[in-house]
C-alpha cells in the first residue's frame, strides 16, 4: 500500500470565546485520519461538529493546540502544526490546493488572472498561466466575456465557479474542497465531479466536505465522521 499524502495524529482544536468570559470550546478531539494517493474523503458529521475546522488545520488556517497534521510535500514531509510560515507557503503553492465555500480575491482583479494566479506562483509563463486559465474558465462554463472583468461583479454561483477553477488549475498532490458544489446547479455540479474524479485519476489525495448527497455518493472513496465533542455548543 502506498504511503498516506497526509497523516493527521492526534489532533485537538479548541476555540477560546474571550467575549463570553473566556470560555473554552473544544471542537476537534484526538482526530488521526490518513489520506492516500488516489482517494476522496469525505468529511461527515452534524452542523458544528467541526469539519470546517478540520479542513481549516489542514490548511494550516487554523493552529491547533495538540496533534500533527503531516503533508507530503516533495521528498520528505512538513508538519503543518509547527511549520514556520514559509514551509506553509511553499506546501500550499506546491502540494496543498484549498477551495473554499466563498470567493476572495484582490478587487478588480480579472477572473482569468484570479485563476491564473497559482500558476504564476509555481514559475509557470504569464502566457502559459492565462491560456490554462482560459481552458479551466471555459470548462466551467464561465462566459468568455466575463474573464476581463473582475469576480466581485459576478453572480454568487459564477463567484464559485471561478473559485473553483483556480482551486482546480494546478494539478496539486493534495486538494481541500469545502462544500465546492455550494450555489451550482445540477449541470455544474457535474462538471466538478468530473474534476474531482480526474484528480483522483492522476494520484491526488482529496479531502471534502459535500453536502450534497448526490456529489457525495459519486465522489467519495470512503467517509470520515467528524464527531462532535460532548461540551461543545
Amino acid at each position: 500500500m502506498p504511503e498516506p499524502l497526509i497523516s493527521v495524529r492526534g489532533l485537538n482544536k479548541s476555540f477560546t470565546l474571550h467575549n463570553q468570559g473566556g470560555v473554552v470550546l473544544p471542537v476537534l478531539r484526538n482526530i488521526d485520519c490518513d489520506v492516500y494517493p488516489g482517494e476522496c474523503v469525505a468529511l461527515q458529521g452534524v452542523s458544528g461538529a467541526g469539519k470546517s475546522t478540520l479542513l481549516r488545520s489542514l490548511y494550516a488556517n487554523y493552529k491547533p493546540q495538540a496533534g500533527q497534521i503531516r503533508v507530503r510535500h516533495g521528498a520528505g514531509w512538513v508538519d503543518m502544526v509547527v511549520a514556520e510560515a514559509r514551509e506553509i507557503l511553499a506546501v500550499r503553492r506546491h502540494t496543498l490546493g484549498y477551495v473554499s465555500q466563498f470567493l476572495r480575491a484582490v478587487p478588480r482583479v480579472p477572473a482569468v488572472d484570479v485563476v491564473a494566479e497559482p500558476l504564476r506562483l509555481q514559475g509557470v509563463s504569464a502566457s502559459q498561466a492565462s491560456q490554462r486559465a482560459e481552458r479551466m474558465l471555459a470548462r466551467l462554463r464561465i462566459p468568455q466575456r466575463l474573464w476581463s472583468l473582475a469576480p466581485s461583479t459576478f453572480s454568487g454561483g459564477e463567484q464559485q465557479r471561478v473559485n473553483i477553477a483556480r482551486g482546480f488549475v494546478v494539478d496539486y498532490p493534495v486538494l481541500l474542497l469545502d462544500e465546492p458544489t455550494a450555489a451550482l446547479d445540477s449541470a455544474n455540479r457535474l462538471i466538478v465531479v468530473d474534476l474531482i474524479q480526474e484528480a483522483k485519476a492522476r494520484g491526488a489525495a482529496v479531502v471534502g466536505i459535500f453536502h450534497d448527497q448526490a456529489v457525495r455518493d459519486a465522489v467519495a472513496s470512503r467517509i470520515f465522521e467528524v464527531e462532535r465533542c460532548e461540551s461543545a455548543v
